[in-house]
């Protein structure tokens, strides 16, 4: 798509609202809402494409301003959308004319949602606890327990204070392992190093592990992979360690993300591969960024995947896009003899925005089911 053609479509967005509502507010916040619209039109596109353009802290700070004008610009045209089916279907009915008053409520609301969305996206992830059945579990590995983070995005918005009060969580945690299930980074290694750093001070009894997700593949995913095993964070490409916790055995796994093999045929997912040569009697773990990977796990033989990626949707409405192309969206579900945790995400991508997908660090706790 081209420059041109990304501005172009911006603009006509834009103006779709700008002619639904502007007019029909009052003189003054009209005039507020079509320049907040004309600077959104351009600013949108612009955060968009600031990284392929300009060096940071420029590219930073266009970003976010870029993705600031998104969120409220989400908000506004589903809003927009709704209250013109709103007010046809009221014509119909022969109902009074509520033109004015709606156009108000949709720009109040959407300005509340956007306000809201960001003080959700900012602040740190909770934590949040799930317990785990897993059939013929060994007692000695009841309670186990695995801290996964995902979908961090270190990036135009996401830096190390943010990244550094995640680490501190998950180490208050004294977590059994420590799974990071992809979409760490959106950057380069040069460019985020020093972003990225505090994730060497991450602890765990058997050790943090990682696989990657789609973003580190538009990264320069083999700069990241290195960059990882530097800062003592082992990635598991399609292969899987036996860890031995008070003398029961368990097996990890990790997989590519699932489109890696677009980027690179070495890193096509196969969580058969993973799998091979591992006791046949262990619990089998597998840490896979998509969760459309679970067809091929349960098939392999995997009791419990981890994955990430759907952010679980971030804000509303694209929480109802999401099951278009994964199985699952958010939290725990089986699929045959495999269960599948999916987390919101740690972070977000885009406009920081959260609404109804609450960022989460998830303390995954395994059980002996009944």
């Amino acid at each position: 798509m081209s420059l041109i053609t990304v501005f172009a479509l911006s603009a006509v967005l834009h103006l779709y609202i700008g002619v639904r509502l502007v007019s029909a507010l009052p003189a003054a916040a009209g005039v507020a809402l079509a320049l907040v619209l004309a600077a959104s039109s351009v600013l949108v596109p612009s955060g968009l494409l600031a990284r392929r353009r300009l060096r940071p802290p420029l590219a930073d700070r266009l970003t976010w301003a870029g993705m600031l004008c998104m969120g409220l610009f989400s908000s506004l045209f589903v809003l927009t959308l709704l209250r013109d089916l709103g007010l046809a279907a009221l014509r119909l009915a022969g109902g009074p004319d509520l033109a004015a008053v709606t156009a108000a409520a949709v720009t109040v609301l959407a300005l509340a949602l956007t306000v809201v969305g960001y003080l959700h996206a900012r602040r740190p992830a909770r934590v949040r606890r799930i317990t785990v059945p897993l059939a013929n579990l060994p007692e000695a590995l009841a309670g186990f327990r695995i801290v996964q983070i995902s979908d961090i995005h270190v990036g135009p918005t996401i830096k190390a204070p943010y990244l550094q009060a995640i680490v501190e969580r998950v180490n208050r945690l004294e977590a059994d392992v420590v799974a990071i299930t992809g979409d760490l980074v959106d950057g380069s290694v040069a460019d985020l190093r020093s972003h990225v750093a505090p994730l060497a001070q991450l602890r765990a009894r058997h050790g943090v592990y990682f696989v990657t997700g789609n973003h580190e593949y538009y990264s320069g995913v083999h700069g990241w992979v290195a960059e990882l095993d530097r800062l003592g964070i082992r990635v598991l490409h399609n292969e899987h360690v036996v860890l031995s916790h008070d003398g029961a055995p368990l097996v990890l796994a990790g997989v590519p993300d699932f489109s890696g093999h677009r980027f690179d045929p070495d890193h096509r997912s196969d969580p058969a591969a993973a799998v091979a040569g591992a006791p046949a009697d262990a619990p089998r773990v597998l840490l896979a960024h998509q969760p459309r990977s679970a067809a091929a796990a349960a098939q392999a033989g995997f009791h419990l995947q981890l994955s990430g990626h759907t952010h679980g949707g971030q804000f509303l409405p694209w929480n109802y896009f999401v099951p278009l192309q994964q199985p699952f969206t958010a939290g725990l579900h089986r699929l045959g003899q495999l269960s599948v945790y999916v987390s919101r995400g740690t972070g977000y991508w885009g406009p920081p925005k959260r609404l109804g997908a609450p960022s989460e660090i998830a303390e995954l706790r395994l059980a002996p089911s009944a």
